[in-house]
């Protein structure tokens, strides 16, 4: 493989076409001829044309333009061997709006959108107690390992490739996440897992729920021998080489020179996961799993998922903290060197199959634009939704028709607008009339308009992040630019409309290089993995496999 010349070619299946708006299916015959003689053979083959394992990597807000930029600073063995030997689709995209990381770790498992899998975010708003609620806790259960709180995948509607998995293997497939934060490890883990381990924020150690039933004897391990409070202290963190601390890729009108953080306070666990070396302990305790447990042993595919972190140091502007970002992708280029050489010695080289990718989304900066006289501005969500009460009064009567706001949305208080038996689809076409006279308002998107309104990509993407068991009733779309905040809340957030570019990188079994430059949506992970291992796609998902 390492001879083979690169190949850029168009691949045959369906993409999302901006222009046209909907999915179009690219077939090059030549192309079909060539894939068949390359591999209609193994497909064909026996059992061993399975990988052994397969290792799902999410990185959360990686960028293709940073991980270009840092390329002379890479190792053979990390970045660089998985984009010159694996198939790299270069402008990943996700099929819906708004999108963070439990989400984006919902969508990649079940190949589906969060209309159809259920998570539509991190946090929402309850309707029976109007208090918001965390996208994996739940009290049935208790914690395991260093953790606090129980939590599971309830939220989570549909099977997952590595559901699919246990039920084609009888339950004998091994299956663990490794993450940072608990809804990256329980919705990439599924319903199934034998574990979802995370950092728990306020002790620091590795955590489970008992969702899982047990804690697995190499993670109390390491929390025993290696348990990170003990060690945080004395943990420095600086350039990972003197190169690193003075190449400077940021234009941001100052020169930063090497730096130094030390972990500590009470929000020292929560800090040290937005530093580079998280990527290091998600590391550690997966090859902890890969060499201390029966992974990979056996004929049987097992299943490995690790979320690891690109975003910027404490969620501070990049301008501030540039040379920590581009460290943290030397390290990251390690710690998948460190992980590949360490799967290829317990199950020899060539049986992984590895696939890469980012949730997509980059933490927003809260810039001063008017500075520069860039048109900017604030919304306050608490007084657009009392001036839509105050109207909605004049027109309806007396009464409390908005129930309560988070972030963006607006909660209408059903059961009141039921009593009266007013029309709601009227009631809010009036509601959307009103708000987009409003300073600051890009668009309004109601429940009527998204469940039974006209097709455009736009509102696809919207409505593909809609879910009207956990969604407000009214969508409010802040222009770019502006600055939404919302008292109920405290949330303020700088709004930008802007493409984040991203990579879908599948390395390793079966897989050939070549680079593919379109658009390509991260749900078509979850059919392609499925077809790899020989197993049904997840059961809400209806694409085709990539290759």
């Amino acid at each position: 493989m390492k001879n083979k010349k690169r190949k850029y070619i168009h691949p045959v299946y369906p993409i999302y076409n901006k222009d046209k708006g909907h999915y179009a299916l690219l077939l090059l015959l030549p192309l079909m001829v060539s894939m068949v003689g390359a591999h209609g053979v193994k497909a064909n083959a026996a059992v061993s044309g399975v990988p052994k394992v397969v290792i799902n990597i999410m990185i959360d807000q990686l960028r293709s333009d940073y991980l270009s930029a840092f390329m002379p600073l890479y190792s053979e063995g990390g970045f660089k061997k998985m984009m010159a030997e694996g198939s790299v689709y270069t402008q990943g995209e996700y099929p819906h709006a708004h999108v963070d990381q439990a989400n984006a770790a919902a969508t990649l498992a079940s190949g589906t959108v969060p209309s159809r899998h259920g998570v539509v975010a991190e946090r929402w708003l309850e309707r029976k107690t109007l208090r918001p609620a965390f996208c994996v806790s739940d009290r049935q259960y208790s914690a395991l390992g260093g953790g606090q709180e129980g939590m599971s995948p309830m939220h989570l509607l549909v099977s997952t490739v590595s559901d699919e998995l246990k039920v084609t293997t009888g339950g004998k497939s091994l299956v663990y996440a490794i993450a940072p934060d608990p809804q990256a490890a329980i919705f990439s883990a599924g319903h199934a897992a034998d574990a979802a381990i995370w950092i728990d924020n306020a002790t620091g150690l590795w955590s489970s729920s008992s969702y899982y039933n047990v804690f697995p004897t190499w993670a109390e391990a390491y929390n025993q021998y290696h348990a990170l409070p003990e060690r945080l202290g004395s943990i420095v963190w600086e350039p990972y080489s003197d190169l690193v601390g003075n190449f400077n890729y940021f234009l941001s009108g100052e020169l930063h020179g090497p730096f130094k953080h030390h972990f500590k306070g009470d929000s020292r666990f929560v800090e040290f996961k937005t530093s580079a070396l998280v990527n290091e302990e998600v590391t550690d305790m997966a090859l902890a799993c890969i060499e201390k447990s029966n992974f990979g042993t056996d004929g049987i595919t097992d299943y490995l998922s690790l979320t690891y972190y690109a975003g910027n140091f404490k969620h501070l502007p990049h301008n501030d903290v540039p040379i920590e970002t581009q460290d943290n992708y030397v390290r990251l280029d390690r710690s998948l060197e460190k992980l590949i050489k360490s799967v290829e010695r317990k199950v020899g080289a060539g049986n992984a199959l590895y696939v890469l990718t980012s949730t997509g989304y980059v933490d927003e900066e809260n810039a001063e634009l008017s500075k520069y006289r860039i048109p900017t501005g604030v919304f306050d969500v608490k007084r657009a939704s009392s001036l839509l009460n105050m109207y909605l009064v004049a027109i309806y009567g007396q009464g409390e028709y908005v129930e309560a706001t988070y972030g963006t949305q607006i909660y209408l208080n059903q059961k009141l607008i039921e009593e009266r038996q007013i029309n709601l689809s009227e009631l809010l076409l009036r509601a959307q009339d009103l708000l987009l006279q409003m300073s600051g308002v890009k668009d309004v998107y109601t429940s009527a308009r998204l469940i039974g309104g006209a097709w455009t990509p736009e509102i696809s993407k919207i409505r593909s992040g809609f879910a009207p068991h956990l969604s407000g009733d009214i969508l409010i779309e802040v222009s770019p630019g502006w600055t939404y905040y919302n008292a109920d809340t405290n949330q303020r957030q700088m709004v930008r409309d802007s493409y984040v570019p991203f990579p879908i990188i599948f390395y390793g079994k079966g897989v050939s290089a070549a680079t593919y430059n379109m658009s390509t949506t991260v749900d078509y992970i979850a059919p392609t993995l499925s077809r790899a291992m020989r197993i049904r796609a997840p059961n809400a998902c209806s694409l085709r496999p990539l290759f």
